[in-house]
C-alpha cells in the first residue's frame, strides 16, 4: 500500500479489531480492550449454470473430487435457492443482498443485443436505491481487500469502488500485510454455451466465437461420462443429442472441478486455509432448456458448501432454506462489518443468526425478447408459481437458447408432433398458478393447483407470495419502458456529480474531505495520477500538505463523474 495511505488502513483495522475505540482520545484503557482474532479471509466460488450435479450431493454420475473434498471438510447446504434462474438478475441480488426486481435489475438483460438475443425498449442500467452498496464495497469500508476474477454482470454497471482489483488474473496478492481479503471467483466452463459442441458449424458470429472458445478451453478435457448412463428429465426428449448434451455438461463440471482443486491448493500452499472461510456454490441451475431461465428447481436449486477454518461442523448436512439474498448479510457478519438496513436477506450462520426461513422467493421477468413475468415461492416441500401474463408459454423462440442442440431437438419434436405431454407443455400457455410437490414430483411436471386435496397448500403459499410482493417493491408493476424513465428520468444515463474536495490545512498536514452532490454516490481517490488503483473514500483523510489528490465518484447505474484534483487551475 502506498505511503500516505497506510495510516488509513491501520485506522480501519484498529476500528475492526478493538471495537471502534476512540483513537483520537489517547491510548484506550487496556482493561477495556477485548482481544479478538483477526477477521477471516473469505473466498466465494461460483460455478456457472449448474444444479447439484455433485457427488457429495448424491449424484452418482458426477466426478467432483475437489468439490466433495471441501464438502467433507465443511457444511453441505442442501436447500439453497437463487432469486432468479439466469445469471445477471441472480448476481445482482447476490452482490447487493436485495431482490433484483426492487432495483430494476430483473430483466435479462438491461443491455443488448449481443448478436444472438434481443433486448428491452433500450439499453439501460438498473439504479439501486441510493443507500444500496454491493457487499464487497461494504467489506472494503471495513478494511478488507476485495478481488474478483473479472465477471461482474450486476446490471447496474461495474462501479469501480466495489473491488480493489477485478480482472481475469486477480487474486489477493495486492493486499497490505495482515489485511483480510474477500476474493470472488466465477468458473465459466460450466456455462450453457460451453455445452455447444466443438464441431458445431455456424455462420453466426457470436456462436462461432463461443464454439472456438470451447475448442480452445477444452483441449485437455476428458470425456468421462457415458451418455447412455445419464438421466433425462421427463420434460426433455430422450434422444442421443439430448443425452450427449447432458453428458457434456457433466464432463464440463468434472473439468472445472480441477480448477477448483487448483484454487484450494493455492490457498493451502500459501498457508491461508487456517484463516479463510471458503464458500462454493453456483450462480443458478443448469444451462439446459427448462432449467436455465426458469422458476423450477432445475433453474433455482444450487449446491453450496462452506468450509470454516476451525473445521466447525465438518461433514454436517444442513437442510434449512437459504436464499441468495442471505449471503450478503452472512458474509458481512463473518467479517464483523456493519450490516445496513437495506439488506433483504438474513444471516444464516453463527450464534447471532436469525431464525430459519419458512419460504424462499424468486422472480422471472423479460428474457431477451420474451416479455414474461412470473413469481415463485417455495417452502421445503411445495412450490407455487404465479404467471402474470395470460397465454404465455414457457418456451418461445430465443436465439441464444435456440443455439443449443437440446433446444433444437425440442423444436424438432414439436414440429414432428413426437413430444410427450410433459414436453409439449413447454409450448402451451401456462396457467395462472402452478403448484408442485417437489418431494413426490422433483421435476415439477404435475400441476396440483386445481386439486382440492392441495387447496390448503395453495392458499398458504399464495398468501406468503402476496405478502412478499407487498413487502418488497416490484418495479415490474410498470411496463419496462416506464420503469426506465423512473431510473433514467431523461431517457439517458445520468452522470454522477464530481467530488468536492475540501481541505483543512494543519501545519505540514492537511485534512481532506470528499463529498458529491449526487445522493448515494461512492467516491474513490488516489495520490498517483498514473495509477489505476482507486482507494475507497470512507472518512476524512490526513495527508502531507503538498500531496496532490485525485478523486472521482459513481452512483450505481449512473455514469462515472469526471476526475477532479486539488491542483490549482
Amino acid at each position: 500500500m502506498r505511503r500516505g495511505l497506510n495510516g488509513l488502513f491501520v485506522c480501519l483495522m484498529a476500528h475492526a479489531l478493538i471495537g471502534c475505540a476512540n483513537l483520537s482520545s489517547g491510548a484506550p484503557d487496556a482493561a477495556n480492550i477485548v482481544e479478538q482474532a483477526p477477521p477471516p479471509n473469505i473466498v466465494l466460488v461460483l460455478f456457472e449454470d449448474m444444479s447439484p450435479r455433485v457427488g457429495s450431493f448424491g449424484d452418482p454420475l458426477a466426478h467432483t473430487p475437489n468439490f466433495d473434498r471441501i464438502a467433507s471438510e465443511g457444511i453441505r447446504y442442501t436447500h439453497v435457492f437463487t432469486t432468479s434462474g439466469v445469471c445477471a438478475p441472480s448476481r445482482a441480488a447476490l452482490i447487493t443482498g436485495q431482490y433484483q426486481q426492487t432495483m430494476g435489475a430483473q430483466h435479462m438483460r438491461t443491455t443488448g443485443p449481443t448478436g444472438l438475443s434481443g433486448g428491452g425498449p433500450q439499453n439501460y442500467l438498473a439504479v439501486p436505491p441510493s443507500d444500496v452498496k454491493a457487499f464487497p464495497e461494504l467489506l472494503r469500508r471495513a478494511g478488507y481487500y476485495t478481488s474478483n476474477n473479472s465477471k461482474t454482470d450486476y446490471q447496474f454497471g461495474n462501479p469501480f469502488t466495489i473491488w480493489d482489483v477485478s480482472n481475469p488474473g486477480a487474486d489477493w496478492s495486492g493486499r497490505a500485510p495482515d489485511q483480510p481479503f474477500f476474493h470472488m471467483v466465477s468458473f465459466f466452463n460450466t456455462h450453457e454455451s460451453a455445452i455447444w459442441p466443438i464441431d458445431m458449424e455456424t455462420s453466426n458470429g457470436t456462436e462461432a466465437f463461443l464454439v472456438n472458445r470451447n475448442r480452445e478451453a477444452f483441449q485437455n478435457r476428458v470425456s468421462r461420462t457415458d451418455p447412455n448412463q445419464v438421466s433425462v428429465p421427463p420434460y426433455l426428449p430422450d434422444t442421443p443429442v439430448v443425452r450427449r448434451d447432458i453428458a457434456t455438461h457433466y464432463d464440463n463440471i468434472a473439468f472445472t472441478d480441477e480448477t477448483l482443486g487448483a484454487l484450494y491448493d493455492q490457498l493451502a500452499a500459501e498457508g491461508l486455509l487456517d484463516n479463510t472461510i471458503l464458500i462454493v456454490s453456483t450462480d443458478h441451475g443448469d444451462g439446459l432448456p427448462r432449467m436455465k431461465r426458469s422458476l423450477y428447481d432445475s433453474g433455482l436449486h444450487v449446491p453450496m458448501v462452506i468450509r470454516f477454518p476451525d473445521g466447525r461442523d465438518a461433514g454436517i448436512v444442513n437442510d434449512e432454506l437459504i436464499s441468495f439474498v442471505d449471503l450478503a448479510p452472512t458474509i458481512l457478519s463473518w467479517a464483523r462489518a456493519p450490516k445496513p438496513d437495506h439488506l433483504h436477506g438474513h444471516d444464516f450462520s453463527g450464534d447471532d443468526r436469525d431464525s430459519e426461513r419458512a419460504f424462499v422467493f424468486a422472480a422471472q421477468d423479460r428474457m431477451d425478447n420474451d416479455p414474461n413475468r412470473r413469481r415463485a415461492v417455495r417452502d421445503k416441500r411445495f412450490k407455487l408459481i404465479q404467471n402474470f401474463i395470460s397465454g404465455d408459454p414457457y418456451i418461445v423462440p430465443l436465439d441464444f437458447r435456440d443455439s443449443q442442440p437440446t433446444m433444437k431437438e425440442l423444436w424438432r419434436g414439436k414440429d414432428a408432433e413426437t413430444l410427450t405431454p410433459a414436453q409439449q407443455n413447454l409450448f402451451t400457455p401456462l396457467p395462472e398458478v402452478q403448484l408442485y410437490d417437489t418431494r413426490t414430483d422433483p421435476h415439477e411436471v404435475a400441476n396440483l393447483s386445481e386439486d382440492p386435496a392441495y387447496a390448503a397448500h395453495r392458499t398458504r403459499l399464495q398468501a406468503a407470495l402476496d405478502v412478499w410482493m407487498v413487502q418488497f417493491q416490484d418495479l415490474s408493476n410498470k411496463p419496462e419502458a416506464e420503469m426506465i424513465l423512473d431510473l433514467w428520468p431523461d431517457g439517458g444515463q445520468p452522470v454522477t456529480a464530481p467530488p468536492i474536495i475540501s481541505i483543512a490545512e494543519m501545519g505540514p498536514m492537511m485534512q481532506v474531505t470528499l463529498t458529491s452532490d449526487t445522493e448515494g454516490a461512492s467516491i474513490g481517490y488516489k495520490t498517483d495520477e498514473s495509477s489505476e488503483d482507486w482507494r475507497l473514500y470512507t472518512e476524512t483523510i490526513s495527508l502531507p500538505a503538498d500531496t496532490t489528490i485525485y478523486a472521482k465518484a459513481i452512483r450505481y447505474g449512473y455514469a462515472e463523474s469526471d476526475v477532479v484534483s486539488n491542483l490549482a487551475d
